[in-house]
């Protein structure tokens, strides 16, 4: 904005937007340059991270925690899943034989293991496919196949029910003997 509407002035700029023309003379080098300017503050001041002060002993949690991963089943990521916990990978860290000041505290441990790319997440192998293609075919079938048999023995049209009658008979060649009687079924 600077170099396009004030010409590369830093007094221009402060008068026209407002802006420190120090800040402006410093962003103008930097682009002139190609050279990053950090303060004094900015570039000394917080806490250093973990991995930095302690680089022997991220080394082997970053081995440790490699061995217990397994990448992501869907392949879609590049993050790495893991069933070691912060707990976990400070007891290993521990038994590894560093000191209680080297290893980080389990929440700091958590962020560690975020910052080198590792979630804590359940390992699923593989996840089953939802539907393969001719999953509608084969319902459609046995649909088609329940709905016949439905048909078959639901329906009464056509069909008569009578009651069976029963009568009486006797025999003519056992008459002779005695009356022999049956009953037979009559419709």
């Amino acid at each position: 904005m600077a170099l396009k509407y004030c010409g590369g002035n830093p007094l221009l700029a402060e008068i026209i937007f407002g802006w420190g023309c120090h800040t402006v003379e410093v962003g103008l080098a930097e682009r002139r340059t190609g050279i990053l300017c950090l303060g004094a503050q900015s570039a000394f001041s917080g806490r250093k991270r973990w991995e930095a002060t302690h680089p022997e002993a991220a080394e082997a949690l970053d081995r440790l925690v490699e061995a217990h991963a397994q990448q992501d089943p869907t392949f879609r990521t590049n993050l790495a899943y893991t069933r070691l916990t912060a707990h976990a990978a400070r007891a290993a860290l521990r038994a590894q034989g560093y000191g209680e000041e080297q290893v980080p505290s389990p929440s700091t441990m958590a962020e560690v293991l975020n910052r080198l790319g590792f979630r804590l997440r359940k390992v699923v192998k593989a996840k089953p496919q939802k539907k393969i293609a001719e999953t509608d075919a084969i319902f459609a079938n046995i649909e088609k196949k329940t709905r016949r048999q439905r048909l078959r023995h639901t329906s009464n049209a056509g069909v008569s029910i009578v009651k069976p009658r029963w009568r009486s008979v006797t025999f003519p060649a056992a008459a002779s003997r005695g009356a022999i009687t049956g009953r037979v079924i009559t419709t």
